[in-house]
């Protein structure tokens, strides 16, 4: 490696790191030994590039410390120097550099993901995992069970802290990883045994710890009919109200497919007993924003859905903190809806563009989102079309447009798609380009392509879908 010394250091074949109580899927090279962060590429004229550090070679100590997760970097990087160890494959030698940087000049190195000892995996047996009710053919990574708690920091996955060791609660501490995306689902010792299993007991425990050390939670509830409702949900929402550190609780609907048997119904078969819910959590919400101004207890889209209720406004939301859990989607698509047909003008013009260009609009989604959608779609001034796909792939309550699949479009969208414009909603692809079902969307927009359509990828939010349509070359005038 040039302008490296090359010293006589071996890369010591790290161990996981993960407790005694969980596992890690450890990732090793082919010699059997973990070499730290791939490199996947380095910016030009970087500190980084000066050094001679190139795509493909591993950092695997930074300022000493083993490089397992893009936390270590990012404390131990914090600085304008910086040491680190660097294992180039192509020779298997170790070498050492020191890096400088002016004020506010980033490294220069881009890794190949947010942890690279491997990810922690989950140590639990709840009983409402979907990814135990995932159809025998998916692909193994959708079947990957993480539990990782430097990913609940890093990209927002909740996590039940089950198999956190003291050493890794002593991290989070230390490093004040704030805030923490928590799975708490009930409070009482038997229940919670009952729905998560035996390792139940340690999440409440390290919890508490995290919460007397400031560290901040969103927590999630996956709320189970006859499981985990009525007093148990009680409380569980008594329990966070008693903790100010639980910023925000979002409580979501079992969600289950046809590939299991444990379930027959949820939320979305009774009208009723989602209304039920939406009142049960509703004092709640009133006093949190009483005493905080927030009013920290959201309840998914889905309970309003099944309910048949409207969402409540925007500023019920408190922001959207957890918009990624489906909490406040549907309102923030509302109100977006409305600010575009403040001024339809816009949309008028795409829509004489198409009828100009002999097009027809048509926009997929999921079953539940059909009526929000058809709200901006199949207004008199854009007059497209809004097809809601059934998803039988999956079977069960699962009606999401996240969860589309292409074997479903492709069964249910008719043979002959001349003179239509169709778009499929980017969400339902991986940034990979693939479907749950295992199309790549090249593949699916070829073979929709031979019925006759012209076949986008697009956001289906007002807004974005609006500008993405006035910049396709289709029309163009």
């Amino acid at each position: 490696m040039s302008d490296i010394d090359v010293v006589d250091l071996t890369v010591p074949a790290y161990a996981s790191q993960a407790s005694n109580y969980g596992s890690s899927t450890r990732r090793a090279q082919g010699d059997g030994a973990f070499h730290g962060a791939l490199v996947t590429a380095v910016r030009p004229d970087s500190p980084a590039y000066d050094a001679g550090i190139e795509p493909g070679m591993y950092v695997s100590r930074v300022n000493r410390e083993p490089l397992t997760d893009m936390i270590v970097w990012l404390w131990e990087a914090d600085e304008d120097e910086v040491e680190l160890e660097v294992f180039d494959p192509s020779d298997s030698t170790t070498a050492s550099c020191v890096l400088e940087r002016f004020p506010g000049e980033d490294w220069g190195l881009t890794f190949n993901d947010a942890v690279f000892d491997g990810m922690r995996t989950c140590v639990n047996a709840c009983v409402f995992c979907f990814m135990t009710m995932l159809p025998r053919e998916s692909r193994k990574t959708l079947t990957i069970r993480d539990d990782d708690y430097r990913l609940s920091f890093l990209q927002g996955n909740f996590v039940t802290l089950t198999n956190m060791s003291d050493e890794d609660v002593e991290n989070v501490i230390s490093k004040n990883l704030s805030p923490m995306n928590v799975s708490i689902h009930a409070v009482t010792p038997e229940v919670r045994r009952r729905l998560i299993g035996r390792n139940a007991a340690r999440g409440m425990e390290v919890l508490e710890l995290l919460m007397a050390a400031g560290i901040e939670i969103h927590a999630q509830i996956v709320l189970c009919p006859g499981l985990n409702d009525g007093e148990e949900l009680a409380r569980t929402l008594e329990y966070c109200e008693a903790h100010p550190q639980v910023t925000s609780l979002g409580i979501v609907p079992l969600g289950f497919t046809k590939h299991q048997s444990r379930f027959t119904s949820s939320y979305s078969h009774d009208p009723a007993l989602a209304r039920a819910v939406v009142e049960q959590v509703r004092p709640y919400q009133d006093r949190a924003f009483e005493r905080f101004g927030r009013h920290t207890f959201q309840l998914s889209d889905e309970f309003f859905i099944a309910a048949r209720l409207d969402p409540p406004p925007a500023d019920f939301y408190d922001g959207y903190p957890q918009f990624y859990d489906g909490i406040g989607m549907i309102r923030s698509y509302l109100d977006d809806t409305d600010a575009v047909l403040r001024n339809p003008s816009r949309m008028v013009a795409v829509r004489d563009i198409l009828r100009e260009r002999g097009f027809e609009l048509l926009v997929l989604s999921g079953e539940a989102a059909r009526p929000t959608v058809a709200r901006f779609i199949e207004d008199e001034s854009l007059a497209g079309k809004v097809t809601d796909i059934k998803n039988r792939y999956f079977g069960g309550n699962v009606n999401v447009t996240g969860l589309l699949t292409a074997e479903d479009i492709l069964e249910q969208l008719p043979q002959d798609l001349g003179g239509v414009m169709l778009i499929l909603p980017e969400v339902m692809f991986n940034a990979s380009g693939l479907t749950l079902d295992g199309y790549h969307r090249e593949q699916l927009l070829q073979s929709l392509e031979k019925r006759g359509g012209a076949v986008r990828v697009a956001p289906t939010t007002p807004a974005e879908l609006l500008d993405f349509l006035e910049e396709d070359p289709l029309l163009q005038h």
